[in-house]
């Protein structure tokens, strides 16, 4: 099948059914033929790791000498990330401890919110943690305290009462 003539005067050199001359060949340039070019080296050939190392003591070159930024990235802050966990107050520890047995014992609740206080002053003037431990072993310890003076003048005045109302009484034993 072949395909109408174009309109106009101008031929189409792709349209005619003989090939006027034969197609050159790419090889050669001017008669002469063109020189290989090297190709990609072997991709699965072994690599030596050492080549292109930089000497000991030398900075690599793209990266940026410490405490710099490398070139079009911001500087990184100082502090970036998590800080330190502070110290304990371990008389803060000892008085919440104190104070928990106090609900046992009743005798070391005083002793654990004193020592509640004077960790809130020595967390106070050296800035370590644990104030909320303190502050827990003093609302404890004083908080039992005052149970174990009620409890004591509860057993006072029945003691008391039962002295008095025993003396009166005659009985018939």
């Amino acid at each position: 099948m072949t395909n109408p003539p174009p309109p106009g005067n101008w031929s189409d050199p792709t349209w005619s059914a003989q090939p006027s001359s034969p197609a050159p060949d790419p090889t050669l340039v001017a008669g002469q033929p063109v020189p290989a070019q090297p190709g990609p080296a072997d991709p699965y050939a072994p690599a030596d790791p050492y080549a292109g190392a930089q000497p000991v003591g030398q900075p690599m070159p793209d990266y940026a000498a410490p405490g710099y930024a490398q070139p079009g990235y911001p500087p990184q802050y100082p502090g970036y990330g998590y800080a330190p966990p502070q110290k304990t107050n371990g008389m803060a520890i000892a008085a919440l401890v104190l104070a928990l047995v106090g609900l046992a014992s009743c005798i070391t609740a005083p002793v654990g919110a004193i020592l509640g206080h004077v960790a809130q002053k020595q967390i106070r003037l050296s800035g370590e943690g644990g104030a909320g431990m303190a502050k827990a072993a003093i609302i404890i310890g004083w908080i039992l305290t005052g149970l174990l003076v009620l409890l004591i003048a509860f057993y006072a005045v029945a003691i008391i009462y039962a002295i008095t109302t025993g003396a009166n009484s005659d009985s018939s034993y």
